[in-house]
């Protein structure tokens, strides 16, 4: 019978009473027990107007460790009025994304047990609080659910590395590593990871290499140590992995670089430059190359042609949707010689198209985690989408009879389309209703977020770079680094990409560039993506869009804006957008497979050689060729225009609102408020409207974008009462107005009435967030009245001051009462 006296415990104490003791009963040490598990996301980024709000994390009530960072069964409790069972579906959905098999629930009377293994006659089976199953019983059935045998213990016992930080791997990290691991001691030899854009791929990298050598001592004690190959195609990668999430290797690994005329060099992290040697010191575990530098086209060039085929036991391909994608690329041949390696493949981007096969080599992906779950959980920076249409771009253009380009050269007579446009045709007035777009975007937002301008080619880039720089001479006058062409041809720009990804570095603000910015830039506080070239490809697409996907808060890089000009973001609508890739073959219409090489592969662009672009004769960027020199007709003067803009939000499923903002805002409303009244009762009986208005956010009502949107300075109040109730708005700066009229603020004196003028003026200028966010008391004009808790004092008590502010906003609203 259950204890009468259960049903008045809150769930914590459920937990502390009855199902802790249980599990312990069960011999589960206190310290495989990690309660109230928050690490399992950091909690939805909801954009709200020009701000970032987190949403409550998920978490689960205990997860139940085998060892540290190796979860075997995931509980859920509730207080003693629920059912036993009650929670099991979400439950059963946190354990799916937590990689357990095991599942229970519990309101203190019992457990109920869904067992995913398959092994138990039953899927659920409710069971006493004495009989919760032992570590060794749970962990039993985790081998068995996994395909793990006692031989393979000693490949995927191996411990995380501890750096004492106390930095523990997120839980998709723990899964890719663990399941990569498992795989190995399985005797697979190849496989592939698919983690998006700023999920930590380098940092995973680093621990499978730790485990795999620690695993490897283990059960080859005569053979030695575990020799790791890590390659990658940028040279940034390679020189900020080893000074970061490598840095457990130091004095374990080295730098292998070439030159012609020279076999190689080895660096290590104290000499990344290399001592010079003509000779491959083979002493160190790992090495870590650019595939550029250990292949050429001369045998001399062939620096890794030094080892012999079976001197690595592990080879990791960073960004392997690349080149090592290529069946006849000469960057497979490193994989191919070292075939008897174990080889990991990890991209972001799989690349899976008629000519190109990540999973062909490297097979089925072992775990994928996608940009929309990393935006689900909160490490990923969710967008906005602002889609400009052009006239050009959308209804083409045809040359008057006898019309010449800028070169004084008769104009073909055809119809020239999107596609033509930055290709065969150039048209300087697009380019400058761009840039203009642009600059606006910037001043009104913040001049000094960090921009990539993606243009069709180099030349493109060039242009865009001049007009951007002319459109905001006031800052470049100030730092001529302002706008930065950052370009394969362009050595000064290159120089500069150091500091265009750090965040404590203000310049450059805006790059343009073509491709060498897509891959693998970790640039974490670029806000502003902007899509100015076409992109069929989905690869492509991800990788540019993930430059904008990191999370930085202590920059206040919540979120990015993605402006396309050439509707590339239509690609968010295909269905391979998140999915799992699928393995397609097909010959091109001439039937030679080599001929449909995906452009990003083949073009080099740290080895293109920039010319003066002006006039029709440019340089363009050609698959296989390089400096590929060609007409485009250049028409100066004609007209341009904006003929439409859709701004895109992502709704609470993580999919783009496919109806009007406007729409979208509208419904919700009167779903959840009926009545203009209900909306206005709501309104006036909360305790902070900021609090209401990140309840409406969670619930998909975006309110404060909407106004944002809509180009007036209207209370998100206001905004719901006219799009939902047909009610006349009234703006900020009437309403502050109105409360200065109505002489209320006569009944506060000095200094006090100050700060309420103060807060009306922030009201006006932001909104009604800023009025109750204690943090405004930090800026001016509040600084120069004195610190915040001087100014909190005027009013007596913290308390009273809050009230005084609750007040202040009832006036605003009294028309409404």
């Amino acid at each position: 019978m259950s204890d009468p006296d259960k049903s008045q415990l809150t769930e914590t104490e459920i937990r502390t009473r009855y199902i802790t003791p249980a599990l312990s009963t069960a011999g589960w040490p206190l310290t495989s027990l990690r309660e109230e598990y928050y690490y399992f996301s950091a909690g939805r980024i909801q954009v709200v107007g020009k701000k970032g709000v987190r949403k409550k994390p998920k978490k689960v009530d205990y997860l139940l460790e085998w060892r540290p960072n190796l979860p075997i069964a995931v509980v859920e409790a509730k207080d003693n009025n629920h059912e036993p069972g009650d929670g099991m579906q979400q439950a059963i959905e946190y354990a799916e994304q937590l990689d357990v098999p095991s599942v229970f629930t519990s309101n203190g009377d019992s457990f109920v047990w869904h067992d995913r293994t398959g092994s138990r006659p039953d899927v659920e089976v409710e069971i006493p609080l004495d009989a919760f199953p032992s570590p060794d019983d749970l962990y039993a059935l985790y081998k068995q659910w996994k395909g793990i045998e006692d031989a393979d213990e000693p490949v995927i016992a191996g411990q995380f590395h501890d750096d004492g930080s106390g930095r523990r791997p997120r839980y998709y990290q723990r899964i890719a590593v663990n399941r990569t691991l498992e795989a190995i001691a399985k005797g697979q030899r190849r496989l592939l990871l698919v983690m998006a854009t700023g999920t930590g791929k380098t940092y995973t990298a680093a621990q499978i290499i730790w485990r795999f050598m620690e695993s490897f001592r283990a059960i080859n004690p005569g053979k030695g140590q575990a020799r790791v190959l890590f390659l990658a195609d940028r040279n940034i990668l390679i020189d900020q992995t080893m000074m970061n999430d490598f840095a457990m290797f130091k004095g374990r690994m080295a730098k292998l670089s070439a030159s012609r005329g020279t076999i190689s060099k080895v660096a290590n992290a104290e000499d990344p430059d290399g001592g010079g040697s003509k000779v491959v010191d083979k002493s160190f575990e790992l090495y870590l190359s650019l595939y550029q530098a250990v292949t050429g086209t001369e045998e001399i060039d062939n620096v890794y042609k030094q080892f012999s085929p079976d001197f690595f036991d592990l080879i990791i391909v960073d960004e392997c949707h690349r080149g090592s994608a290529r069946e006849d690329s000469a960057w497979r041949g490193i994989l191919e010689y070292f075939g008897s390696a174990t080889q990991l493949g990890m991209t972001a981007t799989p690349k899976e198209t008629k000519t190109v096969s990540n999973i062909d080599y490297f097979g089925d992906p072992l775990y994928t985690y996608s940009l929309k779950q990393g935006i689900d959980d909160g490490f990923l920076a969710p967008y906005k989408v602002i889609r400009t249409a052009l006239d050009v771009d959308t209804f083409g253009w045809r040359p008057e009879e006898g019309q010449v380009d800028d070169a004084g050269n008769l104009i073909p007579d055809r119809h020239y389309t999107e596609e033509d446009i930055d290709d065969s045709i150039v048209f300087p007035e697009r380019d400058k209703r761009v840039a203009e777009r642009i600059t606006e975007y910037l001043k009104s937002a913040d001049r000094y977020a960090k921009v990539i301008v993606f243009c069709q080619d180099i030349p493109h880039a060039n242009r865009m770079r001049r007009i951007l720089a002319n459109l905001n001479a006031d800052e470049v006058r100030k730092d001529s680094r302002y706008v930065m062409q950052i370009t394969g041809d362009d050595q000064q720009g290159k120089q500069e990409l150091d500091n265009f990804i750090d965040p404590e570095m203000p310049y450059p603000v805006i790059a343009t560039t073509s491709k060498l910015l897509a891959t693998g830039v970790d640039a974490q506080t670029c806000k502003l993506i902007v899509l100015n070239s076409r992109v069929e490809s989905m690869t492509d697409f991800k990788q540019m869009i993930g430059r904008g996907a990191r999370v930085r808060t202590d920059y206040d890089k919540w979120f990015f804006v993605i402006m396309d000009f050439k509707n590339v973001t239509k690609l968010f609508a295909d269905e391979g957008f998140d999915g799992d890739p699928v393995k397609v073959y097909e010959l091109p219409p001439d039937g030679h497979m080599s001929d449909a090489i995906d452009e990003l592969d083949d073009v080099d662009e740290t080895a293109s050689e920039g010319e003066d672009d002006e006039g029709p004769e440019q340089w363009v960027e050609r698959p296989g060729a390089r400096n590929v020199r060609r007409k485009r007709i250049v028409v100066s003067g004609q007209a341009v225009t904006i003929i439409g803009e859709q701004v895109q939000m992502l709704g609470t499923d993580g999919k783009p609102l496919t109806s009007s903002l406007k729409e979208f805002v509208r419904s919700g409303l009167l779903e959840r408020y009926p009545t203009a009244d209900d909306f206005v009762s709501a309104w006036l009986a909360a305790d902070q409207r900021s609090a209401l208005l990140d309840e409406l956010v969670d619930a998909g009502i975006p309110l404060e974008d909407l106004a944002e949107q809509s180009g007036l300075a209207l209370d998100p109040f206001d905004m719901a009462l006219d799009v939902a109730y047909e009610r006349q708005p009234i703006e900020r700066r009437q309403r502050a107005a109105a409360v200065h009229a109505n002489g209320y603020l006569g009944k506060y004196q000095g200094q006090m009435r100050s700060v309420l003028e103060a807060l009306l003026g922030k009201y006006v200028e932001s909104g009604v967030r800023s009025v109750e966010d204690i943090a405004v008391l930090r800026v001016e004009p509040f600084r120069s009245m004195g610190g915040p808790m001087e100014l909190i004092r005027l009013f007596g008590t913290r308390e009273a001051y809050f009230k005084a502010v609750h007040d202040l906003e009832q006036q605003l609203y009294q028309e409404a009462q």
